[in-house]
């Protein structure tokens, strides 16, 4: 199997990483597969999504449940998913 990608990689975002909250965010690092929140970045306040920042997991669960990225980690992971 190929490397995993991560939210940053699989989105082309082009936030500088210095400053994005899931690539900083070390405590998730290897959940599901990822760098740092790489692969859980819905748990994470402050992602960049949709051209904006997003707020708290409770504020955009909704939206990241209709991700392309958060369904095809969910399937990538299968019985090892890790939701929060």
């Amino acid at each position: 199997m190929g490397l995993k990608k991560n939210c940053w990689e699989y989105k082309n975002c082009n936030r500088v990483m210095e400053t994005c909250p899931v690539f900083l965010a070390k405590e998730f690092d290897d959940i599901n597969g990822g760098v740092n929140g790489g692969r859980i970045c819905w748990k994470i306040a402050g992602s960049f999504c949709g051209g904006k920042i997003q707020g708290t997991f409770a504020q955009k669960l909704e939206t990241c449940l209709s991700c392309d990225f958060f369904r095809d980690v969910f399937k990538e992971e299968g019985d090892t998913f890790r939701f929060m």
